[in-house]
C-alpha cells in the first residue's frame, strides 16, 4: 500500500441537519466517529478541515488533528486544497476525500480507491461505485448516479437516472416498478486524488454543470480531465444527511 493521507471535510452548516458533525452518536459527536474509522486504515495522517471553531475545538479534543480553513470554499475539495497547501505536501502525495459523514466508511473501500488511483497515473481522480437494487434509488435525486465508458472512465454524473433507459422508462408513472435490465451506478462520494491534481482543481472555475447538478466533481469532467471508477469492494455503509439517519446509523453503530 502507497502511502496516503485522509482530510476529513467538515462544515458546521447543512441544510437539512445544521451542526451535523456535532451531532452525538452513542456518546460520541459524528466527526469523532468518522475520523475513528479514518483511523482504522493505513494513513499516514489525518486531518479533519473545518471553518467551525466549535468542530476544530471537539477534533483537538478527542486527540484528532484539525485545520481551520477559510469559510468561503465553494466545495470541499477546494477546502482540502487549502490543507495541502497549509501541510506543504509534494505534489505527488495522494490524499483521500472523506465526507464528515459517513462513519460507516470500510476501511477496505478506501484503500480499494487508493490502490485504483496508484494503478492508473493518466486518472486525475478515482471513486467509487456500487449497483442499485432498487428503482425508487434510481430515481431519487438525492442518490447520485454515474455513467461509464468501456474503460470504467466516468462520462457523466447526475441526480438524474441516467442512462435514461427509453423503453422502460416510457411507461407511465404509476407502472415504474421494475428496475430496468441496465447496470445503473450509485456514486460512493469517496474521492482520491495527488496533490497536483487539487493544485490544478483549486484554479478552475465551478462549471455549469457544477452548478447546475452541485455536483463537484462535474468542474473536473467539464475541463476534460480523467475520473477512474471502480466498483465499490465491500458494502457501502449508509451516511448521515437527516434526523433519521441519525437514529438509523447510531442503532447500527450499537450493534458493532
Amino acid at each position: 500500500m502507497q502511502p496516503f493521507k485522509i482530510v476529513i471535510p467538515a462544515r458546521f452548516a447543512s441544510t437539512r441537519l445544521p451542526g451535523k458533525p456535532l451531532k452525538k452518536l452513542n456518546g460520541k459527536t459524528l466527526i469523532e466517529h468518522v475520523y475513528i474509522a479514518a483511523s482504522k486504515t493505513d494513513a499516514n495522517e489525518i486531518i479533519v478541515a473545518t471553518d467551525n471553531q466549535a468542530i476544530f475545538d471537539t477534533v483537538v479534543a478527542f486527540g484528532g488533528d484539525a485545520i481551520m480553513t477559510r469559510d468561503d470554499h465553494p466545495s470541499g475539495t477546494d477546502r482540502i486544497h487549502e490543507v495541502a497547501s497549509q501541510k506543504q505536501w509534494p505534489t505527488s502525495s495522494v490524499v483521500v476525500n472523506l465526507q464528515g459523514d459517513e462513519p460507516l466508511v470500510q476501511t477496505d473501500n478506501i484503500h480499494a480507491l487508493v490502490e485504483l488511483l496508484h494503478h492508473n497515473n493518466n486518472a486525475d481522480m478515482a471513486t467509487l461505485a456500487t449497483r442499485f437494487t432498487k428503482l425508487e434509488d434510481i430515481l431519487n435525486p438525492n442518490h447520485v448516479k454515474v455513467v461509464l465508458d468501456n474503460n470504467n472512465f466516468a462520462l457523466y454524473f447526475s441526480r438524474a437516472p441516467i442512462p435514461w433507459v427509453r423503453d422502460s422508462f416510457q411507461t407511465p408513472e404509476h407502472s415504474k416498478t421494475e428496475l430496468p435490465n441496465f447496470p445503473f451506478y450509485l456514486h460512493v462520494g469517496l474521492y482520491a486524488y495527488r496533490v497536483k491534481t487539487l493544485q490544478q482543481f483549486s484554479t478552475l472555475q465551478p462549471s455549469m454543470l457544477e452548478q447546475a447538478e452541485s455536483l463537484e466533481q462535474l468542474r473536473i469532467l467539464s475541463n476534460g480531465m480523467k475520473i477512474i471508477v471502480a466498483q465499490s469492494a465491500k458494502p457501502i455503509g449508509h451516511g448521515v444527511d437527516t434526523p433519521e439517519d441519525l437514529v438509523l446509523v447510531e442503532n447500527i453503530l450499537k450493534k458493532q
